[in-house]
């Protein structure tokens, strides 16, 4: 990996016992193969991380290790490669623990994906917990994955969604979201960065906000993980539920982190092999958590890529990432309006309540037009409404484009980015 450390200094947070020296987005690219190449006969500029993240050779090279060298499946095999298979499933559990300062491996249980995560956590203890007349309260910035679950869930145990409403610039109410809480909420599920604003919320502050009224916590990490500095012991949550294929792990990988006596308590979401400790015709024992929750043959792959992922953003530093990021939304929100006459961006213009998700649109130019037009210059951004059609609605807007950052990314993506625009207004007549 082409990151300087100096040894023996204080971890930085969560991850390798080494501090980096410097974090140079340049160079980190060249372990981004993909990066690499041409898009219609121009560099790519990847600018749609908060969708799915490039992988680095790290992760693709432990991956292909894996299938190559010690292909097999866990925790069944006594012979050499099944034990090796076990070993570093494993260790990719505890890796994943320490990236995000989990007190124990055994609480952090793998998924595919947040989306998994978080429907496990709806349909094991949801369906114990809520009941006819108890309240979850969600935020009108969720997600589709943090807010369908729960629909679902009251629909079919008689309970009341209550929302928290946003800003005009993107920030949630949190005197409304006080006066909720006088509800008496079972649980309370937000995110942590907005995908489609990147409002960065105030975690900490609402979980002790619902403590003080007996309900429990739920975040949706998806966007936090990848990109600032987690630490769930600290935030004080219940729940942490997140992606690897955000945080350069693949796709396929994910996790959701609970506290022990809820995992312990929870049934299981799942049914089949490996999450059983007895079988018999008409009973059967359960496993021990994380296993009560993972049926069937697990992503063996796909998990130590994750662990490996944990590894290589834990040796940059998630510190230095967040200040990277926050350098390039500085950079893209005085350079678009600078140098793309007329466009119009959403979310907070504060940088510290930003994560690396600039939304924006081009007046009279549909977002999807606006990415055709890009992509003949290799820019990539999303457009459309970001999984994420409620808040849209409240913006009263129909769809947005979004330009959004990882650790690879730079400002002279940004530079392009600001030049295609120009161009599709040119194209467009603007």
């Amino acid at each position: 990996m082409a990151i300087e450390t100096e040894p023996d200094l204080a971890t930085d947070g969560p991850g390798p016992a080494t501090t980096p020296v410097g974090f140079d987005p340049a160079v980190v690219r060249r372990d981004f193969p993909i990066l690499q190449q041409e898009i219609n006969g121009h560099p790519l500029v990847y600018l749609d991380s908060a969708s799915s993240s490039q992988k680095p050779t790290a992760v693709l090279e432990a991956m292909d290790t894996y299938y190559r060298q010690y292909n097999a499946n866990v925790h069944r095999g006594i012979y050499t490669i099944g034990e090796k298979a076990t070993a570093e499933y494993e260790q990719a559990r505890a890796k994943t623990a320490r990236f995000i300062n989990a007190p124990d491996a055994h609480e952090i249980v793998f998924t595919r994906n947040a989306t998994e995560a978080i429907n496990l956590v709806a349909y094991s203890w949801g369906r114990t917990n809520i009941n006819r007349g108890d309240a979850v309260v969600l935020t009108e910035m969720e997600h589709h994955a943090n807010l369908v679950p729960w629909q679902l869930l009251v629909q079919e145990r008689d309970g009341d969604l209550e929302f928290i409403p946003i800003t005009d610039d993107g920030v949630l109410r949190l005197d409304v979201f006080e006066v909720l809480l006088k509800l008496k909420p079972k649980l309370v599920a937000f995110t942590h960065v907005s995908n489609t604003l990147g409002t960065i919320n105030p975690v900490r502050e609402m979980v002790e906000m619902a403590h003080a009224v007996g309900a429990l916590v739920l975040v949706d990490g998806a966007q936090a993980v990848p990109h600032v500095p987690v630490d769930v012991q600290g935030l004080g949550a219940d729940f942490y539920a997140f992606s690897g294929h955000k945080m350069l792990a693949p796709m396929g990988s994910g996790a959701l982190w609970a506290r022990r006596e809820l995992l312990e308590a929870m049934p299981p979401f799942l049914a089949g092999g490996e999450m059983i400790r007895e079988v018999h015709l008409r009973r059967s024992d359960f496993n021990d958590i994380p296993w009560k929750f993972e049926a069937g043959t697990p992503a063996v792959g796909d998990a130590i890529g994750l662990g490996v992922a944990a590894e290589y953003l834990g040796a940059i530093g998630m510190s230095n990432v967040r200040e990277h990021e926050r350098d390039l939304v500085t950079y893209a929100l005085e350079q678009l309006p600078a140098r793309v006459p007329g466009i119009e961006l959403y979310g907070p213009l504060d940088p510290e309540l930003r994560g690396g998700v600039v939304p924006f649109n081009l007046p009279g130019i549909h977002p999807h037009d606006v990415a055709q037009v890009l992509d003949r210059f290799g820019i990539a951004v999303r457009a459309g409404h970001h999984c994420t059609m409620p808040l849209h609605e409240r913006l009263d807007l129909a769809a947005t484009a979004r330009a959004s950052f990882q650790v690879y990314s730079t400002r002279g993506d940004i530079d392009a980015l600001c030049a295609g625009l120009v161009e599709v207004q040119r194209v467009f007549g603007g």
